[in-house]
This record gives structure tokens, C-alpha cells and sequence, in this order.
């Protein structure tokens, strides 16, 4: 991490501000008013304005947060990896420093589901409903092939230099999906994420991925509060390239099983599988049905 006060963690953002939690800014972004107050966590590599688009559309029925975890994006650098406890404890002073009131449906993407997950262990009582973003799950490798699991994933993520050879496409990429985003904030939200030191964050929050599941295994059961997961199964022409369609398939079906055990573990969960877009597209393809899901959880978190 650099401490170069240039650097993209020490750049105002294009909107929203900044929140103080011992001593360090955290990166916050509200809108919309009412409650239950929804807040999304975003994965690794992914950053709270990644899920602007569809912060818009849940603004539009009630509170909608977008944040960065220290350490991460438009926040204050931190040491990563960090536990689990540590991002949810920061994530609940957040909340209250911001006079959010609880309790909240939470929004989990990727990695995210790892924080959600023990948010929801520490404060149940803080925690109305859950929308599964194709999130993790602590019992990820009980469903996955050996070539999938996370000790596996922690091993074949790339580093920085392969990611340097990837920077082209990766900005192509990055371009397409920020595409409907407003001019102020595309360009400067994609120089952001194309800087090296955010690119060195990605890496760092994956490297702790197996001690991040053991961590949630040791903790109590999840509340028993309305769940709806959206899984993506959809073909990934990029991973097709590097892995073998036995594998793949393999994954598409683990993940569909995990997600079910997910919702069939409390008593209001629904699962909806998406074969239309893939884990790290969800949002920017399917707004719609990420705003849907999380309207349905709003509604049935609501009823007595």
C-alpha cells in the first residue's frame, strides 16, 4: 500500500462523502429515505459505487447505502487481509454513526456474503432480511469441485504482474460495464479501479479466503429472517478458456445447491437462478432483478 497522497484511496470521490470510525474516513454513499435501510457489501475488487446503478432503483422504495470497507476503494488504506469480525464491527459503527436505524437488509455480493454472514452472527437483532448477490458462502468447498475450492482460488488468483498484461482488456471491460454510468463519475471511478494500489487491495482480500469460512463455521447460526439468493449460472466465455467444461459445470451446479441450502436454512428464502449473466455482471445486467429481489425482502421484512 502507498501513503502517496495522491493516490486514488486519497482522491475525493465523485459523489458522497466520508464517514469518521476510529480515527480513519470510510467512503459512504446514501440515498433514498424509509426503511428497512438496505446496504450492499460489495466483493473483492469491487467497490461501493460498483453497485450505484442499482442503489438507484432501491432509493426509489427506501434507504439505500453503498459504502467501502476500510482499507478498500475511495477508504482510508488499512493492512488487508482483515477478518470477518473486523469489517462487520466496522460496518455496524458506520451505520450508526451515520444515524441509519436498523434493522437493516443487507445486500451482500461475492466476498461480501463472508462480512454479511458475520454481521448477521454479531447483531441479529440488526439484521432484517438478506439478498444473496451470488455471495459466499462459508460452506463453499462442501459444494464445490477440489479445483474450485478457496484454498485453490487463493492460489490461482492472479498478481499484479499478470494483472498488468490484463490491464487493457480490463479497461475495455471496465468501460462496457460503467457505460451507462454519468460522465462525472465513469472515467474517474475507472482510472480508480485501473490504479495499481486498488488493484493490490483485490489481490490482498483474497488472500484469506479459507480462514474467512473457518472463522463464520465457528460462529452461531444465521437469524431466521426473509432471504431471497439470486444465483448466476450463466456461461463464462473467459473462464471457458482456462477450465474444463466437466469443472465448470460441476461449479454452476454447486453454487445452485449452495444457494438452495442457503434459503432452505430459514423459513421465508427463495432462490432465483439467473442463466442470463455471471457472478461479476449480476448487477450492471440484471438491475432489474437485483432492485426486484430486494423489494421482496423490504416488503416481507416489513410484515409482522
Amino acid at each position: 500500500m502507498t501513503n502517496n497522497s495522491a493516490s486514488p484511496a486519497r482522491l475525493a470521490p465523485p459523489v458522497g462523502g466520508f464517514q469518521e470510525i476510529d480515527g480513519r474516513r470510510i467512503f459512504v454513499h446514501r440515498l433514498g429515505s424509509g426503511g428497512p435501510a438496505v446496504v450492499f457489501l460489495p466483493g473483492a475488487s469491487a467497490v461501493g459505487l460498483d453497485y450505484f446503478g442499482v442503489q438507484q432503483g432501491v432509493s426509489q422504495f427506501t434507504t439505500a447505502v453503498v459504502y467501502d470497507r476500510g482499507g478498500t476503494g475511495y477508504s482510508d488504506p488499512l493492512p488487508l487481509p482483515r477478518t470477518a469480525a473486523a469489517v462487520a464491527t466496522e460496518l455496524h459503527e458506520l451505520l450508526r454513526a451515520q444515524n441509519i436505524v436498523g434493522p437493516y437488509v443487507l445486500a451482500p455480493h461475492s466476498l461480501g456474503g463472508f462480512y454479511a454472514h458475520r454481521f448477521a452472527q454479531l447483531y441479529p437483532q440488526d439484521v432484517a432480511g438478506l439478498v444473496w448477490l451470488d455471495a459466499l458462502h462459508p460452506e463453499w468447498d462442501e459444494f464445490m469441485p477440489p479445483a474450485a475450492s478457496l484454498a485453490a482460488a487463493e492460489q490461482m488468483a492472479p498478481d499484479l504482474e499478470q494483472l498488468e498484461q490484463l490491464r487493457p482488456a480490463l479497461r475495455e471491460w471496465g468501460a462496457e460495464l460503467l457505460a451507462d454510468y454519468p460522465e462525472h463519475m465513469r472515467q474517474p471511478l475507472l482510472d480508480a479501479k485501473l490504479s495499481d494500489e486498488w488493484i493490490r487491495v483485490g489481490i490482498a482480500e483474497r488472500s484469506n479466503l479459507a480462514e474467512l469460512a473457518t472463522e463464520l463455521r465457528a460462529g452461531p447460526d444465521m437469524p431466521d429472517v426473509p432471504v431471497v439468493a439470486l444465483t448466476a449460472v450463466g456461461i463464462d466465455l473467459a473462464q471457458q478458456a482456462l477450465t474444463s467444461e466437466q469443472t465448470l459445470q460441476e461449479m454452476r451446479d454447486g453454487r445452485t445447491r449452495m444457494d438452495a441450502a442457503v434459503v432452505n436454512a430459514v423459513s421465508q428464502g427463495e432462490q432465483r437462478i439467473l442463466s442470463d449473466t455471471l457472478h461479476h455482471r449480476l448487477c450492471f445486467d440484471r438491475p432489474d432483478a437485483v432492485v426486484q429481489a430486494i423489494r421482496d425482502v423490504v416488503g416481507r421484512a416489513a410484515r409482522p
